[in-house]
């Protein structure tokens, strides 16, 4: 899909945040818990440490998500009243229902808007931004706030049978709060959606029996936790990643040289690093926070935009690519024009 905005509606990013728990579990940590060392896990992921939400003590994926939207309207002098829809894109809801949305809305103070949560895993965020886009150009909605959080540690067995997830994963919460406006430049320009449910077997949680692939013996050790095949997914990662950035430079008519900012879902920094070395990238276009974070499933791409926001590096009339890929499989870009 190509949108040049012919409608005369334009979408702003009036502001953004973050919340990341105050819970630190470095790689030395790890070496503690299971048969691991920090410069393997450094050499193979680029991660140093990642949060670990205190989710035994109430610190669970709605409160980050609440925490990162209060900040997100503080940052863009919104009130909460002033949402028409909030979009939440996580794969760890506190529970079945209420939905995180819903939670959120209540405790930020919305009004009775309409609010849900999006499960594409760590292709949420960019799925969920690109459709409040949609839905603001359509003149349905004025303003939406927009959020990603995930406290995927919960599904994580800290142990030498989970040690593949265990190295990778941290929990937090980014959020965006997104406005119509009268200047049609603004907003995306492209985006592509993509999944692929053939290679689900390569990343899952199963919570019974049948949720596991025919190919996968079932273990109880494996129930709730994250099952991943590390090889498959991180080829299908760097193939589709850079895919997608041709995919998207090519229907927009632009080059990579003409891209301010890359900002994508921080997996592993040897993805990050191919696609930079494919599309001759400067460091400085494509920020790498995965050795502060670990892979934050939703929240990873809001915090690299406000991590971006903070230092003065995002600026009106820039053009940001926000890329991502996750399980399902599903993988995208969301090319803006800010």
């Amino acid at each position: 899909m190509s949108d040049q905005s012919g409608g005369g509606i334009g979408v702003e990013i009036i502001g953004s945040a973050l919340h990341l728990p105050e819970g630190t579990l470095t790689n030395k940590d790890l070496e503690g818990m299971m048969d691991t060392s920090d410069e393997w896990i450094v050499k193979r992921t680029g991660i140093n440490s990642r949060r670990r939400a205190d989710i035994a003590n109430g610190e669970t994926t709605s409160v980050l998500a609440t925490e990162a939207m209060r900040k997100a309207l503080a940052n863009a002098k919104v009130d909460a009243t002033e949402l028409d829809l909030l979009l939440v894109a996580t794969m760890t809801c506190d529970s079945p229902t209420p939905s995180v949305g819903c939670v959120v809305a209540r405790e930020v103070g919305c009004r009775d808007i309409g609010a849900m949560d999006i499960n594409a895993a760590c292709s949420g965020f960019l799925y969920t931004v690109s459709m409040a886009d949609a839905m603001i150009k359509s003149g349905t909605y004025k303003t939406i706030g927009v959020i990603g959080a995930d406290c995927i540690t919960r599904h994580i067995d800290y142990s030498n049978f989970g040690r593949g997830a265990a190295i990778l994963f941290g929990d937090g919460a980014g959020a965006m709060v997104l406005r119509a406006t009268d200047d049609s430049s603004k907003g995306m320009i492209s985006h592509k959606m993509h999944a692929d449910g053939n290679g689900a077997k390569h990343l899952f949680i199963p919570s019974c029996e049948i949720d596991f692939p025919e190919e996968a013996e079932f273990d109880e050790r494996k129930l709730d936790k994250v099952q991943m095949n590390g090889q498959a997914v991180f080829k299908f990662a760097v193939t589709k990643f850079q895919e997608v950035i041709s995919e998207t430079l090519e229907e927009s008519g632009l080059s990579a040289d003409d891209i301010d900012h890359f900002v994508c879902h921080q997996a592993n920094s040897r993805i990050l690093d191919s696609a930079r070395e494919r599309f001759g990238i400067p460091s400085e276009k494509l920020l790498v926070n995965i050795q502060k974070y670990g892979n934050t499933v939703g929240g990873s791409i809001p915090i690299v935009f406000h991590e971006l926001v903070a230092d003065g590096k995002v600026q009106p009339g820039q053009k940001v690519m926000f890329l991502a890929f996750g399980a399902g499989l599903t993988w995208g870009s969301s090319l803006w024009q800010l």
